[in-house]
């Protein structure tokens, strides 16, 4: 058997203590790991950190909901149209594009929904928004165009709803508001 090199004993010595280290890093931090604590505790701990808030969102069950009854408007006027529904954060919860909607309908969708969520206003509105402040346009992941609705839970957006694809944007709006609508029931 060849004797290895001394920078070849090196390099293998410190792979493996790397190795090693690692193992026992891993082994520390998954027993490190606090003990679950009473809900009760949670929710009182929360309380008194002044460095956190909390949020409220949209289950994916009421997401599909409200989807579902933005695309059934839609139909009711033989409109083909995508639908999108985002959360507060933009982050794209449902989606669903009718039968025979246009390709470019499923990512307006999605567009018109993270701005009305981003802005807490209907799409329609910042659209004119545009005069005065025409920059707002260049915000990556924005539409102005009408067709997105904010939905709210104590006058705060906690989701979008996105409609692209009708022969005009106030329809788009109207089928988003119509989803809107369905959650309040």
């Amino acid at each position: 058997m060849k004797k290895l090199s001394k920078r070849t004993r090196v390099l293998a010595t410190g792979v493996t203590l790397a190795a090693l280290g690692a193992g026992a890093f891993g082994a520390v931090s998954a027993n490190a790991a606090p003990a679950a604590a009473p809900a009760a505790a949670v929710a009182k701990a929360d309380a008194k950190n002044k460095n956190t808030m909390r949020t409220t969102h949209l289950t994916v069950e009421a997401a599909t909901e409200a989807a579902e009854a933005t695309l059934k408007a839609a139909e009711k006027e033989n409109q083909r149209v995508s639908v999108a529904v985002v959360d507060r954060n933009g982050n794209t919860v449902v989606t669903l594009r009718g039968d025979g909607a246009g390709p470019q309908s499923y990512d307006a969708a999605q567009k018109k929904a993270f701005t009305a969520v981003s802005w807490n206003a209907p799409t329609s509105e910042l659209a004119k928004r545009l005069t005065n402040a025409p920059t707002l346009k260049d915000i990556p992941g924005t539409l102005f165009l009408a067709g997105g609705a904010p939905v709210t839970a104590k006058g705060a957006p906690i989701a979008g709803i996105g409609v692209a694809g009708a022969p005009s944007g106030d329809l788009d709006e109207k089928f988003a508001q119509a989803g809107v609508a369905s959650l309040a029931k």
